[in-house]
């Protein structure tokens, strides 16, 4: 191939890349994007009103773990509609969560604060997401712990991708560790749910969630069992068993 075609192929290419990178859906509240670039390719859903982002762990009637997003539907009134999900947090082999878990103003499970343990969690710092109708943030562990936040809805895991807009120090740039991930971040009060399509490293994760969202902080979620339900991206992942997983509900003539 000749300088000059290899040098059309490659404009095409960056155009190709350009015109992905700017595809976004604007669906009730969420703000729903595919972002690809030579790195990564992720889909990423915004949320700037948390007031129908809940979490969900457990069957209402048998308490048994839910397990599938299609199961997180079928707790829904008539009048609600599933129209985003992810899995929101590590969890042990029966499900529970790993970390501090909230759901509907009643937790269930304590803030972990220990600093040495097994796998991606202990990795430090980690962190909380938290939110209830009129705020919503995401702190590392040791600030959370000092606030009183008032939280109907929280979920602890672990590391902290970005904390006060700086990549984790303790992320190599040359890691060789690529596995399809997914975390969430915070800029002012949008979250932004981000899970890839393609296996990066927590470097270039976070690098996505420094540069490209430029989010204040952003918190890891999981990786070899992420999962999403974006259907306006026609995503329905449903490969593994879920322990908690955080929902955009769409509520239509419920009665008050």
């Amino acid at each position: 191939m000749s300088h000059t075609s290899m040098k059309k192929v490659l404009l095409i290419k960056s155009v190709v890349i350009a015109l992905l990178s700017t595809n976004s859906i604007t669906y009730a509240d969420l703000h729903i994007q595919r972002w690809q670039n030579e790195r990564v390719d992720v889909d990423v859903v915004k949320i700037d009103q948390p007031q129908n982002l809940r979490l969900f762990l457990n069957d209402n009637q048998t308490h048994q773990s839910l397990g599938k997003f299609k199961a997180v539907a079928k707790q829904l009134k008539p009048c609600e509609k599933l129209l985003f999900a992810m899995n929101a947090g590590m969890y042990h082999a029966d499900y529970a969560p790993v970390g501090l878990y909230v759901e509907a103003a009643q937790q269930q499970q304590k803030l972990n604060t220990l600093k040495q343990g097994y796998g991606n969690f202990h990795l430090q710092p980690n962190g909380v997401l938290a939110w209830n109708s009129k705020q919503s943030l995401i702190a590392t562990t040791q600030d959370y712990q000092k606030l009183n936040f008032n939280a109907e809805y929280a979920t602890q895991s672990g590391p902290m991708l970005v904390i006060d807009g700086q990549i984790n120090p303790q992320f190599l740039k040359d890691s060789d560790s690529f596995k399809i991930r997914n975390a969430v971040g915070i800029k002012d009060q949008s979250l932004y749910f981000v899970i890839s399509r393609n296996a990066v490293s927590f470097y270039q994760f976070a690098q996505f969630f420094q540069q490209q969202l430029k989010v204040q902080n952003a918190l890891y979620l999981d990786d070899s069992i992420s999962s999403a339900y974006i259907p306006q991206l026609k995503r329905f992942d449903s490969r593994f068993n879920l322990g908690p997983m955080v929902a955009y509900i769409e509520q239509k003539n419920c009665a008050t």
